[in-house]
């Protein structure tokens, strides 16, 4: 009976990637050799079983010939047909053996954690530390940087990680003025520097879905946490898309409320007017005005601006304004008349 990979990080066989990272975390910390000098040839040999464990638990070539035929396939002592491909497979007489290859604990671990000087070797397991002894500086590798981690190995505080977060990355969306009306949902490709699950890099492609709310405003912030290339030692960086509003032909807004400029005549402007629109969903909307219009008037109609997005069911006001067209000339008879109607009213 070979070792059971799963039960040797404490996770079901169904543990995904998240799951197998988080376990490996904890049991590399508590069972490193460096934390444990006075237990340490059992502590080496623990570190060495989780760390192969996790190398093959986390390719998901290894895990394939693991689940189907144990330890024993994945090591050779079993040919598993038609299981072709994998790395460290050779041939023999015709007869299919795997190679398995596991990789130095140490080698492991400084991936993980980011580290790469304090974390040459394992001792009997191949290489040399560095320091007086074999052992690492206080300051490089011991107390203080084990304090780093406290929590990996269950109840000592909150897990961290000694890598810095990339700058935010921020891309611009424009969006119509019917868009951020309406509300609409946009779907943006990206392509990103990325490593499988072997370490290797790779490209990956995703097609990201924004979903607009009716009433967002420029300015809007959309976040997508860690989308930004992967690098070694470094948490991916958010992807942002920040919302920016393209002119419209017709309406401005203003804040909550749409504001729409008639041109008309001084006649309209002095014996009332009906203003005719199209609203951005497409209604017809009729604005009579009875009122005399001055340069500074603003007709109000309540409830046509835009969507308001913590009150879904309300809007703001539309607002109308007004540019009136004055004539160039009049003859005297026309000021006469004027003078006349203006006067007796």
């Amino acid at each position: 009976m070979g070792v059971d990979y799963y039960k040797v990080l404490q996770v079901d066989r169904s543990a995904k990637d998240d799951d197998l990272k988080k376990a490996y975390r904890k049991l590399a910390m508590k069972w490193h050799p460096d934390k444990n000098p006075n237990n340490k040839k059992d502590a080496e040999a623990k570190f060495k079983t989780i760390s192969e464990a996790y190398d093959v638990l986390s390719d998901p070539q290894k895990r394939a010939i693991y689940d189907q035929y144990g330890e024993e396939g994945l090591k050779g002592q079993v040919p598993p047909p038609g299981a072709g491909g994998f790395s460290g497979m050779s041939t023999d007489g015709g007869s299919t053996t795997f190679r398995f290859n596991p990789r130095n604990a140490d080698d492991i671990f400084s991936e993980f954690f980011g580290f790469s000087s304090p974390f040459g070797g394992m001792g009997d397991m191949g290489g040399s530390r560095g320091g007086p002894g074999g052992q690492f500086p206080r300051h490089v590798f011991g107390d203080d940087i084990f304090s780093q981690f406290r929590g990996a190995a269950g109840g000592e505080g909150s897990t961290s990680m000694p890598s810095r977060k990339g700058a935010a990355i921020e891309r611009t969306l424009p969006c119509s003025l019917e868009d951020l009306y309406k509300g609409t949902t946009k779907k943006m490709k990206i392509s990103r520097d990325a490593t499988d699950a072997t370490g290797r890099p790779t490209t990956v492609e995703e097609i990201l879905t924004i979903e607009i709310k009716p009433g967002w405003k420029k300015g809007t912030k959309i976040t997508f946490p860690e989308k930004g290339n992967e690098q070694r030692g470094v948490i991916p960086s958010d992807l942002v898309f920040i919302i920016d509003e393209k002119p419209h032909t017709v309406f401005k807004r203003d804040g909550n409320d749409l504001v729409v400029t008639q041109k008309i005549s001084l006649a309209e402007a002095l014996t009332g007017y009906t203003a005719q629109l199209t609203t951005l969903d497409g209604r017809s909307l009729t604005v009579p005005i009875t009122s005399v219009i001055s340069p500074t008037y603003e007709e109000v109609v309540k409830g046509e601006g835009m969507p308001i997005p913590k009150e879904p069911t309300k809007k703001g006001n539309l607002r109308v304004k007004f540019n009136i067209k004055f004539p160039t000339k009049l003859t005297a008879e026309q000021k006469t008349g004027i003078k006349r109607l203006l006067t007796s009213s």
